[in-house]
Order: C-alpha cells, then sequence, then structure tokens
C-alpha cells in the first residue's frame, strides 16, 4: 500500500523482488510501528527503511525525516539511494550532513527546507549548535548500522540529537549483530517494537568462499603480491592502520600494480575520490582500515584479503561482508602469523558456537620457532641465565667470565692465593709468567703492595711496578703548583649567539 510515485521510482530504478529483510520491515513500518531490525551486511536494509519514509513524507507535507549513520562512506551511500528513489515527480529535500564537505554547501541546502536529512552524529551537532538545523518537526528516525555507531563511541552525541527530537515520533534501529547496549538503547527510545531478525547474525554469507593462510609477519606482503598476481577481479585488502594502508599502496604503486588507500585521515573529497575510482575500475586494489569494513556497497569486489585480522571479532564478518553482495559469489583469505591465534579463535568461535581450539600439539606446529613461547630449559647456557639466578658455589669453569657474579670457591689452588697475597688480585694471565720485580724481594718487604697501594693508588698493571715513582707526585707543594696549560684557553673564549 504505497503511492503510485513511488511506485514509478521504484520501478525506475530497477528493484524487482524484495529481499527478506524488505519484504518483513516494510509492510510494518508502513504502519507507523517501531522496528528494530537485524540482518547481515548486504541484504537491502538501506531500501527497507527508504521506502517507507519517502511514503510517509509524500503522504504528510510538513513531516521531516533523519537518518543518522556511523560514517561518511554509509551515508553517502543511503543519500544516493533516497536520490534514486526521490525522482523529480516526487522531488522532496534533502540535505546531506557529512564531516569533511564544505559548511556553506550545507548550510543552503537546510535553508531551501530539506525534509530528508542523512548526516553523522558529530556533523548533525554541528548543525544544532549553529541553529542552522530543526528537528522539531521530525516524524520519523533512522539509527543505521547502530552497533558501528556505538563502538565508534557515539552514544553521548546519539543522545544529545534524540533530545531535539519530538517525543511522537517513529524509530527503526537497524544493526548487523545486536550485543547488549543496543537492546538498553532500544528500551530507552523504541516504543513496543516489533523484532525482525533475518538470518544468523554471525554467520558469513553463505556464497562467500572462506580461506586462512598461515605466515609469518615478514613475508605477508611477498604472499599479498602472489594472491594479487593469482586473483582476478577487484581486491579488497584490509589493515590495522591508517599508515599501514599508505605504506603497502607505495609498495604496490612500486611494484606496478594499481592501487589507492582509503582511511580516516583523508579529506572527504579525496575519499570520494578514491570510492569512486575503485567503483569504475580505475584502480583495482583498495587498500582499507576498518572505516570501510561497514556499509560499503561495491558489486565489483569479487575477493577480500584480510591483511591484519580486525581488533574486535564482529568485524570479521562485515570485513567479508563487502564481497558477495546480492546473491553474488565472492571470496575471503585471511592472513594468520603467530599471533593472531587468540583473535582466530574469537573469531571461530563467533562463527561457530562449537568450535574447540586445536590440541596443543597443532598449537605448537602453528606457533613455530618463536623462542619467549618455548617452556623453561634448566639448562639453558650461562648468558640467559646471569640476569636472573644468582650464582651456585659449585662452579669452576671459566672464572674470568665468572667472576663478576660468583664469589670465589674456597678450593682455589694455593699457588693463586700466596700470588693474591703478594700483588692483590688481578685477572691478566700474563701476570703470572713474569719475573717479581726487585721491589718485591724478600728482603726488601718495605716495598709491598699494599705501601704501594697507599701511595699510588690500587691497579692491576704488572707493568706498573717495575717503574719508577715519578718526582711530580713526591711533594704536596708540587701537585699544588701543578696547572693546566690550556686552561685559559677556555676562560676567555666568547660563547656563539
Amino acid at each position: 500500500p504505497i503511492e503510485n510515485k513511488l511506485k514509478n521510482s521504484i520501478k525506475f530504478a530497477d528493484f524487482k523482488t524484495a529481499t527478506p529483510i524488505q519484504s518483513k520491515s516494510i509492510p510494518i513500518s508502513l504502519t507507523g510501528k517501531d522496528i528494530l531490525g537485524t540482518a547481515q551486511t548486504g541484504t537491502g536494509k538501506t531500501l527497507a527503511f527508504t521506502i517507507p519514509m519517502i511514503n510517509k513524507l509524500i503522504l504528510d507535507k510538513n513531516a521531516m525525516a533523519l537518518i543518522i549513520c556511523p560514517t561518511r562512506e554509509l551515508a553517502s551511500q543511503v543519500m544516493q539511494t533516497v536520490l534514486k528513489l526521490n525522482v523529480r515527480e516526487i522531488g522532496i529535500g534533502n540535505a546531506l550532513l557529512i564531516g569533511g564537505e564544505s559548511m556553506q554547501k550545507q548550510l543552503k541546502k537546510l535553508k531551501k527546507k530539506a525534509r530528508i536529512i542523512v548526516g553523522t552524529p558529530g556533523r548533525i551537532n554541528d548543525h544544532l549548535k549553529r541553529q542552522s538545523l530543526n528537528l522539531a518537526r521530525v516524524s520519523y528516525l533512522v539509527l543505521d548500522e547502530t552497533d558501528r555507531m556505538l563502538d565508534m563511541g557515539f552514544t553521548p552525541q546519539i543522545e544529545l540529537i534524540l533530545k531535539f527530537i519530538p517525543r511522537n515520533h517513529q524509530t527503526l534501529l537497524f544493526s548487523a549483530t545486536l550485543p547488549n547496549n543496543i537492546l538498553r538503547i532500544s528500551e530507552k527510545y523504541l516504543n513496543n517494537p516489533e523484532r525482525i531478525a533475518v538470518g544468523s547474525l554471525s554467520t558469513p554469507i553463505e556464497k562467500i568462499k572462506q580461506e586462512t593462510f598461515q605466515i609469518t609477519q615478514d613475508k605477508k606482503y611477498h604472499e599479498l603480491i602472489n594472491q594479487l598476481i593469482e586473483r582476478n577481479g577487484s581486491i579488497l585488502v584490509f589493515v590495522k592502520t591508517k599508515h599501514g594502508a599508505d605504506k603497502i599502496v607505495k609498495r604496490l604503486k612500486y611494484d606496478g600494480h594499481s592501487a589507492d588507500a582509503i582511511h580516516g585521515n583523508l579529506r572527504q573529497s579525496k575519499r570520494d575520490r578514491v570510492i569512486n575510482g575503485f567503483r569504475n575500475g580505475k584502480s583495482r586494489i583498495l587498500i582499507a582500515t576498518d572505516v570501510a569494513a561497514r556499509g560499503l556497497d561495491i558489486p565489483l569486489i569479487q575477493h577480500v584479503i584480510n591483511y591484519d585480522l580486525p581488533q574486535v571479532p564482529e568485524d570479521y564478518i562485515h570485513r567479508i561482508g563487502r564481497t558477495g553482495r546480492a546473491g553474488k559469489e565472492g571470496s575471503a583469505l585471511t592472513f594468520l602469523t603467530p599471533t593472531d591465534r587468540s583473535m582466530w579463535n574469537a573469531i571461530s568461535r563467533l562463527i561457530d558456537p562449537n568450535f574447540k581450539p586445536p590440541q596443543s600439539g597443532h598449537k605448537k606446529s602453528f606457533r613455530g620457532k618463536k623462542r619467549h613461547n618455548a617452556s623453561f630449559n634448566k639448562e639453558r647456557k650461562f648468558k640467559d641465565k646471569k640476569k636472573f639466578f644468582k650464582r651456585d658455589d659449585s662452579r669452576k669453569s671459566n672464572f674470568n667470565s665468572k667472576k663478576k657474579f660468583f664469589k670465589r670457591e674456597n678450593s682455589r689452588k694455593s699457588n693463586f692465593k700466596d700470588k693474591k697475597k703478594k700483588f692483590g688480585f688481578t685477572n691478566n694471565p700474563k701476570f703470572f709468567d713474569k719475573k717479581s720485580s726487585s721491589d718485591f724481594t724478600e728482603d726488601s718487604k718495605k716495598y709491598s703492595f699494599k705501601d704501594k697501594k697507599k701511595k699510588f693508588g690500587f691497579t692491576n698493571n704488572p707493568k706498573y711496578f717495575d717503574k719508577k715513582p715519578s718526582n711530580d707526585f713526591s711533594s704536596k707543594s708540587d701537585k699544588k703548583n701543578f696547572k693546566f696549560k690550556t686552561k685559559k684557553k677556555f676562560k676567555n673564549r666568547k660563547r656563539p649567539k
């Protein structure tokens, strides 16, 4: 039961068959009830809320609609779907409020009585502070990809926006997953919502072929090159950091591949150019952070490669959901390094609750030769132990290397004890082969080591005792008169400005 104008625009946009989420939610939302909808990515959630929205705005000329999205890309994509349906015959004013775009253009759009507002929480709040946006007539509210918005920390901003919206309005909350914090929000802001769930929330689309590749960190890039050569069609590669994305793009361009990067540091105009270039086939490879994991709808994507694992297990499902959209086939490859084992187990448990991690034997082969994970070895070499252990008195080998750490044993040779008494301690092996100087004969005990030590200080240089004491240090008066010749040079020297 929708308006004829909207029926014509749906035909014109070439939408023929409704997806399960659309066929379940559209009839309910047309009646004016709140909806809590969950479905996998790529199942057509956007049309599920835009068709009832436009129908409502055609019927009520004063009503407004607000759609809040987590990312700029998703907001732009939702607006493109709205524009497909909002043809000239319907002609409802609209405004896209996202960061990174001209504020003046957005203000002009809002002055023309825009009734469909699509935007991100940050920019919508900016307009509310400027008082350039009035939400007093909003009767249709959509929270799209709500789980993603909460993950990104938009909860306070969303609550601020909801304060400006009148109480009597219809709310549609759509999400790919349904954690506890979304259930709390639905209880707070939704009025007796209809619960619609299509398919399993944690199971990826069946037509996506999933593969894993066990590899070490240093060989990842070379394997990525091999995969890019083997695979045909456009490829989306997910990495962990913005810096990592830029670095890989530079290397790929150097190696002769057409690649681009998309991440949070890019300006909106640059993001749009990158996505359009990838959509039109100008660049075959797109290196992305998780900013592109949600809502990016590019039918051309045939392969997804997880170069790095995501930070949250749920993001894995959204990442690989970029391929195999609208019933098409796709493939997803994930690189697994030894450090990824715990996260991969968490992802596997999310996909299959009955998943059991591999036995210890499998873990060992997966880990490879990583030393710090090996069990403690009591017979490890002394070099590894010396930082942590006090030495045993029973150690006998390599006295030279151990003298800093061990107490000496009482069972040393008497030869060493005798020499020690005469000459003091030294670690010079040549010292004991030398003939004692005339200073150390038994007749002249007055030049014993203790006396020399008092006069000249302790030394372990064997040649020192052969020398005669110098006259410079014979008296204290000579010491006082001794001065450095070069001291005056520095005294009058001017410092540079």
